[in-house]
């Protein structure tokens, strides 16, 4: 399997903060885990209640099920079919027409910022194989005349992209998985349960005890510390930063792999971390990637606009900023000067 990972793996820390809390006792009533590896990462679920069992059993087929669509490099999923058309159009799943869809809308929001055909320049900077390198600029030129969301054509069931063109939904894929396991939570009558797909952490009620889960971010400047802890209930957390993949180039250089569309190079304006906060996981795992990309006066702008998100910003001058709505969901632990995003 290959899939980008665009959300950035909070850690174990995170994921211990968040189901255990503070030390206190759950009451005492059924429960289920399960630890799943797929779309290349690791991932632990947690349920309550009388149908968790049976709700994870069911969420564990689905993820298997999402990533047979949605990986890039299987010949059976939906995703190679497509990029492997030649520029005709192909009969997809349910499943990628949401996520396609999803993406070419999300780049239209963001003003291209969000850009699911930039799997090709992502490629070249071997960020999907592992054989790092810094590509020639006249190659990223070539690779770029191909990226374009706008090209993209979803009639029904099918999908079309241009001879030349590759899609990836590594941006989208474990957002819209958190969202899917959640409704089958909810199916089952699971009422409290956490769910961490790589770093996308997401809620589903409050803890058994009634206290809100607690999820820990890390410092993208030391990422073996937490910088801030939030409290929350029924919410996506996901985080998109520049610490996790990366390599030093023979220039001396840190090069990451969140790609910016316009000129093919990783994002490098203004933010080092990028974490989304809302009801919607696809959409906080969008926004995150979108977010970072768009840099800090443009990040800062749009969190300004859309107040159905909430969102913690770490600018490459070290502060911390944040916007109002979770004001009094979020304890800093790093010491560093936090700003908060005003909204009117």
């Amino acid at each position: 399997m290959n899939y980008p990972k665009y959300a950035v793996l909070l850690g174990a820390a995170a994921v211990l903060t968040a189901f255990s809390g503070c030390g206190e006792k759950a009451p005492a009533q059924t429960s289920a885990e399960r630890d799943v590896f797929a779309m290349d990462t690791f991932m632990t679920m947690k349920a309550y209640g009388s149908g968790a069992e049976t709700a994870l059993e069911e969420a564990q087929q689905r993820i298997k099920q999402l990533e047979d669509e949605l990986s890039v490099t299987s010949e059976d999923s939906d995703i190679f079919r497509i990029n492997n058309a030649g520029g005709e159009a192909v009969e997809v799943s349910a499943d990628a027409v949401t996520l396609i869809g999803s993406g070419v809308s999300y780049w239209n929001e963001t003003s291209g910022a969000l850009e699911i055909s930039v799997y090709p320049v992502l490629a070249e900077w071997g960020f999907t194989t592992g054989n790092y390198k810094i590509p020639e600029p006249e190659r990223l030129k070539a690779l770029l005349a191909n990226v374009d969301s706008g090209k993209i054509e979803v009639n029904g069931s099918s999908v079309r992209i241009p001879e030349g063109s590759k899609i990836d939904l590594g941006a989208l894929a474990k957002g819209y998985t958190g969202d899917e396991i959640m409704d089958i939570c909810r199916e089952n009558g699971v009422t409290s349960a956490i769910i961490s797909l790589g770093g996308n952490v997401q809620t589903l009620g409050k803890k058994p005890d009634g206290s809100e889960w607690r999820v820990a971010v890390k410092d993208p400047f030391a990422p073996d510390t937490n910088m801030c802890v939030l409290s929350v209930s029924d919410r996506a957390v996901v985080t998109s930063g520049n610490y996790e993949r990366y390599f030093t180039g023979d220039d001396g250089r840190d090069y990451w792999h969140i790609i910016d569309p316009k000129d093919g190079y990783p994002a490098d304006n203004g933010l080092v971390s990028v974490t989304v906060i809302g009801e919607s996981g696809l959409r906080c795992d969008a926004l995150s990637t979108a977010l970072f990309v768009a840099g800090t006066d443009a990040a800062e702008s749009y969190l300004r606009e859309h107040t159905d998100v909430d969102a913690v910003l770490v600018t490459d001058d070290d502060r911390l900023l944040y916007t109002v709505g979770i004001a009094d969901k979020l304890d800093n632990i790093s010491g560093k000067s936090a700003e908060v995003i005003a909204r009117d």
